[in-house]
């Protein structure tokens, strides 16, 4: 089983990540994981916090010479703009003249965290519920993505919608789309949605207002059979959007057509069966999304989140001072403009994390060479069916 933990708050001294279950001798290169950090700091619309943060990871166990041990692996993200926040954030210390936050953002976890823990300043919900927090989940599926790549198995993502702004339908997915996706600041293939994101980013930040929008996550050579049907906790769909709504302002997640299946007839809405000798069974469709009856099903898993615009607003919203209970502006907290471009990368984190999880539920192993002795023999099974 692999699975994962983190700690630590938004302007506290660092983020720190645990990820357990990873098989020994799976080669853990550092530099791919700051890759990954790096790649969620970009995009156009983000804040002032990310030229302050410059985000490299730091491992402290389950490592030896680049390999996995097997143990747990820990892993340490500092938070630059600490020192900036030491006399606020400090866990051993009341020296701060810093007033309380009494007024609560609507769409933010400030009012209700407040009320169930029974504290009496916000900061203490907001730094933890902040989207800072995906820094170490984007760590932790870094070294999952290793762990699938093994497998022939990748995972990308790339930006769909910005507010109004929607990419072509019918555009191939091929070297040029991804290459298109990498080399743009909203992650959009289509140059001219691009364009026009950008403005309408710009836009919003001239009006001290925010945007959200879509993200598509493609798991492509993912083996067929993982999840199960046999109980409501292990289907691979339900365990894939629970990880991608618990990402910081995802509202929606869509499997393959997603909401649009609502609209078709059943003889347009699934995907045909075919079989031909040297690829075995395929389907020329997949509205499914690479999921039915709870398994991925050969195709590639394709995931689309919908992501609300941020909280945190320049012109806030209206509030409530939770002192005088008297009608107040909302705090106005350093955010960005659009972080969808950003939270694509966060999206892949979490489905590496739970498609290697479920692999390793299927498979066991306690070394990556076990692992893949029986991702084979059950490859080869499953041809002659």
């Amino acid at each position: 089983m692999i699975r994962f933990t983190t700690a630590g708050e938004s302007h506290g001294e660092a983020l720190v990540a645990i990820v357990e279950g990873i098989p020994a001798g799976l080669i853990i290169d550092v530099d791919n994981i700051n890759l990954d950090l790096a790649r969620r700091q970009k995009g156009y619309g983000r804040g002032k916090r990310m030229n302050i943060e410059t985000d490299k990871v730091k491992i402290l166990s389950g490592v030896r010479r680049y390999r996995a041990l097997g143990s747990p692996i820990a892993m340490l993200i500092f938070n630059k703009d600490f020192e900036n926040w030491i006399e606020i954030m400090s866990p051993v210390s009341n020296e701060s003249d810093n007033e309380p936050l009494l007024r609560p953002r609507p769409g933010h976890a400030d009012l209700p965290g407040l009320m169930k823990y029974g504290l009496k300043d916000f900061r203490d919900i907001l730094e933890r519920a902040s989207a800072r927090e995906t820094a170490a989940r984007t760590a932790a599926g870094a070294v999952c993505k290793a762990f699938l790549k093994e497998f022939g198995i990748s995972v990308m993502s790339y930006t769909s919608q910005i507010g109004s702004v929607v990419v072509e339908d019918g555009l191939i997915e091929d070297e040029k789309f991804w290459s298109n996706v990498e080399s743009s600041e909203v992650r959009s293939p289509d140059i001219e949605a691009d364009k026009k994101m950008k403005e309408l980013i710009d836009e919003a930040s001239l009006k001290g207002d925010t945007l959200g929008g879509k993200i598509v996550v493609v798991a492509k050579n993912v083996p067929v059979g993982l999840g199960s049907h046999v109980q409501y906790d292990l289907k691979l769909d339900g365990r894939l959007a629970q990880a991608l709504i618990s990402i910081q302002a995802v509202k929606v997640v869509e499997f393959g057509y997603g909401v649009k299946l609502a609209e078709l007839f059943g003889s347009k809405a699934h995907d045909e069966i075919f079989y031909d000798k040297t690829k075995g069974f395929y389907r020329e469709t997949n509205r499914a999304g690479g999921v039915e009856g709870g398994m991925s099903n050969g195709e590639p898993i394709v995931i689309t989140c919908t992501m609300k615009p941020i909280p945190s607003l320049v012109n806030s919203l209206n509030s409530v001072n939770l002192k005088t209970k008297e009608s107040a502006k909302a705090e106005a907290v350093r955010s960005d403009v659009c972080a969808v471009p950003a939270a694509g990368g966060v999206a892949e984190a979490a489905v590496a994390v739970e498609l290697a999880n479920a692999l390793t539920e299927k498979f066991g192993g306690d070394s990556i060479e076990d692992v893949k002795k029986r991702v084979n023999d059950y490859k080869e099974r499953i041809k002659f069916i």
